[in-house]
């Protein structure tokens, strides 16, 4: 793995924290729509069927799950590649990086908080991605 994809990790993690979050949503939204049925509970195969409300609460509750242990990940990670950036000599390579690929900022707000055009930061980025590769080969 490429010092970017390392450091591009994160970001990946978070998005896809992001989009469990908006099928949590849905799932909640769908759980409170389903109607209850009162009828006795129909057996089928020698198993008794579930309700429409009980399968939407177990998916969200397993979803939930999914999450929480994402979010724990993220935060591992986040850590992890805060103590790799924090070995890049320079502090504006580390600055940049950490407001990349830990604040997940985009390029004109990283190159806006750090009073450069987009040509200065990318070529900053550049020198910074060989470092981390340095970092990463223990060299």
């Amino acid at each position: 793995m490429n010092a970017k994809e390392y450091l591009s990790q994160a970001i990946w993690l978070d998005q896809r924290i992001n989009s469990k979050l908006e099928q949590k949503e849905q799932l909640e939204a769908l759980a409170t729509r389903v109607t209850v049925n009162f009828t006795q509970e129909k057996v089928l195969g020698g198993r008794a069927t579930t309700s429409p409300m009980e399968d939407a609460t177990v998916k969200l509750i397993d979803l939930c799950h999914e999450i929480n242990d994402d979010i724990d990940e993220l935060i591992r990670l986040k850590a992890e590649i805060l103590e790799t950036i924090s070995k890049v000599d320079d502090p504006v390579s580390q600055l940049l990086l950490q407001m990349r690929y830990i604040e997940a900022k985009t390029w004109e707000e990283v190159a806006y908080a750090l009073d450069y055009n987009n040509r200065t930061v990318f070529k900053i980025h550049g020198r910074a991605l060989k470092e981390i590769e340095k970092i990463q080969n223990g060299q």
